[in-house]
């Protein structure tokens, strides 16, 4: 009687990863053994019933082109949505450019911001001393209020930073910028206007509260900065 190679492992204890490297490594395998592959079933996914290999080969096939499927089309609706964004972005940079004065870009900021951003409610807080004369228009978006003031260190960090926020604000905040309308603030945007908000900054408020999100992309918040930050300087010079 033959005895067993000690270490031998016989082929039904062949562990599942080797079973399925050499699969992969032979992809011809099952040309090759054609009636095995027609014998193997396969507990179905959905239900109880038993399928073949190629049957689960097409239900995977399917499920993948299903999240593909999936996949391109939220690639489609982000497309969508940059090109909406872009055209906003192009309308307010044309009315800006339209503005003759000071007074010019606080209504071309009006118009844009409601129109096209969804504001609510907006207010322009201006610190750098360089413009303090929009603290003469009659505006009540308009506000001009040094640097160095206590009643800005609410913002100390918003400042410090230097980055677009988006999402709830401090209580102090909102009431700060809105007044007796800040109860009334779902959601708000907080925009630095120059380097490290040198100039300032721009708050948009939205009455609805899942219309500024904190995960939403703050590079077209940045842009809006910069735009505005180009037009009141040039404006003011």
């Amino acid at each position: 009687m033959n005895k067993p190679i000690r270490g031998a492992e016989p082929a039904t204890q062949l562990a599942e990863d080797q079973i399925a490297d050499f699969l992969v490594a032979h992809p011809d395998f099952f040309e090759r053994h054609g009636a095995v592959l027609a014998r193997i079933k396969l507990p179905h996914q959905r239900g109880s019933a038993a399928i073949s290999l190629v049957e689960r080969q097409v239900l995977v096939l399917r499920d993948k082109h299903a999240a593909l499927e999936k996949k391109l089309h939220e690639l489609i609706e982000n497309g969508r949505a940059n090109d909406a964004i872009s055209d906003r972005l192009h309308r307010l940079t044309r009315r800006l450019l339209r503005a003759r004065d000071a007074a010019g870009v606080v209504a071309a900021l009006e118009t844009s911001l409601r129109e096209e951003f969804g504001a609510s409610r907006w207010v322009l807080l201006a610190t750098d001393p360089s413009v303090s004369i929009l603290g003469n228009l009659p505006s009540s978006h308009v506000r001009v209020v040094p640097r160095g003031s206590p009643e800005l260190k609410i913002f100390e960090t918003f400042f410090e930073s230097g980055r677009p926020r988006s999402g709830q604000i401090r209580d102090t905040q909102r009431d700060y910028l809105f007044g007796g309308e800040g109860s009334q603030v779902g959601s708000t945007v907080l925009i630095p206007l120059g380097e490290r908000a040198g100039l300032g900054l721009l708050a948009i408020a939205s009455h609805d509260t899942e219309r500024y999100l904190p995960t939403m992309s703050t590079d077209y918040l940045v842009r809006i900065g910069e735009i505005v930050t180009e037009a009141v300087s040039a404006r003011l010079a």
